[in-house]
């Protein structure tokens, strides 16, 4: 008989999770119950944010992160795991009104840090969210 530890999905570097890509809620749901620690219930937090924001949308794990989209706009969020933070990416984030706070290398893509104490400003996100899925995202 397998131990949970055998079959627990591999931590990456920063804790994130490792787990198979695939469309789908089930294997978003898989990587928020595999995310270490606080970060799992921020996970939860994030996905029921955006599921009651978005009417139409499509989820997936891809490159070890959930995304989230449409399928008239394309992939607008996405989240994963460091060591001290849960980062959300906003793909379209640079259109948002306000801009989330943290620069990206990619000129489009904004991100918002998540801290094991701080308060996350739901109705903010709930705004930046319903504005994302509106906006071209990544195909």
């Amino acid at each position: 008989m397998a131990k949970d530890s055998d079959t627990a999905p591999k931590l990456l570097s920063g804790g994130n999770p490792q787990i198979p890509k695939g469309d789908g809620d089930g294997p978003v749901q898989d990587y928020i119950a595999a995310m270490p620690g606080w970060k799992s219930s921020v996970g939860k937090r994030l996905d029921r944010i955006v599921t009651e924001a978005t009417p139409d949308l499509r989820k997936a794990v891809k490159w070890n992160q959930p995304f989230y989209g449409t399928d008239d706009n394309g992939w607008f969020l996405s989240f994963r795991c460091y060591t001290k933070y849960v980062q959300v990416q906003l793909l379209n984030g640079a259109e948002l009104d306000p801009v989330p706070p943290k620069e990206s290398k990619h000129p489009r893509v904004r991100y918002l840090d998540l801290h094991e104490d701080d308060d996350l400003d739901e109705d903010q996100l709930r705004s930046w969210v319903d504005q994302a899925r509106r906006l071209p995202g990544d195909h």
